[in-house]
């Protein structure tokens, strides 16, 4: 599973016990940063880290470090700030808070929500099923891969007991994205639901809670692929008796596996880019990798403030805030993922 590290906004970002000098990274520091670097942000492997030389910052007691991410048709460098100690690597923004800045961000920022709307016009979700609003502010579209242990730890976040306060503001829908290259049971579970979904969305979920919460146990002890088939096909029947829907159109399909629903799913996901699971669009934005309850929440707060955002005409001038409550920093950035 690969999560694009670059979509990934930062603000402020503290690694401690490094073990470097900031004065003279010799290859065994230069390793150490590296390797900080990577867990933290989850870099993927196909990204290059390259560390730049260290020379003398602003700020007191820390040296500058530029670094630099480099991957296939994308090359980014963004500035560190290491502690002389070698101790602590910091990474911080600079915001422009002047009025005529503050007026350029609202527009910019309008502009990234009509293209963001274009977007999620481009996913079908006619007809899927789906969890949450019924007259949603934000709609989660997950690429979702039965067999993907990533797609198993987001599923439970995303339909924790704790995620329940946005229902009423928020829904949520599962497109197909079955890597059956390293998941050769992936194609036949996305296909069984959409066999159950056709007569029934209940029995859509009752099915996908199943296969995300017991991948294990499909999979088997000896990870025989024919026997892993037969369960999940015995899962399905077992969820058609249990909702009492039409046993021999079930059957039927079953037996036939159909392919297209599934296949223009994939076709849709690589139209868009997607190339790991699971990969959500949260209205256009895209987040990839299996995010924490936390980091979730911040993304749908994120989303919400956005679409309660009023529309900005491109070459309007908005006005600045007249006032600040006491306490509040000027221009304070989303929290940190």
């Amino acid at each position: 599973m690969c999560v694009d590290f670059f979509k990934r906004p930062v603000w402020l970002v503290l690694l401690l016990c490094l073990g470097c000098s900031a004065q003279s990274l010799a290859p065994e520091a230069s390793q150490r940063i590296e390797q900080q670097i990577r867990a933290h942000f989850k870099v993927p492997d196909a990204v290059t880290v390259i560390l730049g030389a260290p020379r003398r910052s602003e700020f007191s007691g820390y040296d500058a470090l530029p670094v630099t991410f480099e991957g296939p048709g994308q090359k980014t460098t963004y500035e560190f700030l290491l502690s002389k100690d070698g101790r602590k690597l910091l990474r911080m923004t600079d915001i422009d808070i002047t009025p005529e800045a503050y007026a350029k961000t609202l527009v910019q920022n309008a502009e990234k929500k009509r293209e963001r709307a274009q977007l999620m016009k481009k996913i079908n979700i006619a007809g899927r099923p789906w969890r949450g609003a019924a007259s949603p502010k934000v709609t989660i579209v997950v690429y979702d891969d039965f067999q993907c242990p990533y797609c198993s730890m987001l599923y439970k976040t995303l339909f924790a007991d704790s995620m329940k306060e946005y229902a009423d503001r928020v829904r949520i829908v599962l497109k197909d994205f079955p890597l059956s290259e390293i998941h050769p049971w992936a194609r036949r579970a996305a296909i069984d639901s959409n066999c159950l979904a056709e007569q029934s969305s209940e029995a859509y979920w009752d099915f996908s809670d199943y296969v995300h919460a017991r991948q294990s146990e499909i999979s088997g002890p000896n990870r025989d692929v024919n026997a892993s088939v037969t369960r999940l096909d015995n899962a399905a029947l077992d969820v058609g008796q249990k909702r009492k829907l039409d046993g021999n159109i079930l059957q039927s399909c079953l037996k036939l596996q159909p392919e297209a629903q599934l296949n223009a799913s994939v076709k849709e996901a690589d139209s868009l880019g997607v190339s790991s699971t699971p990969t959500m669009f949260i209205n256009g934005d895209e987040v990839s990798g299996a995010l924490t309850e936390a980091e979730l929440r911040r993304e749908i707060q994120a989303a919400l403030r956005n679409a309660e955002q009023p529309e900005v005409v491109a070459g309007a001038v908005p006005a600045s805030p007249q006032h600040t409550r006491t306490g509040d920093p000027a221009g304070t950035p989303a929290p940190a993922k």
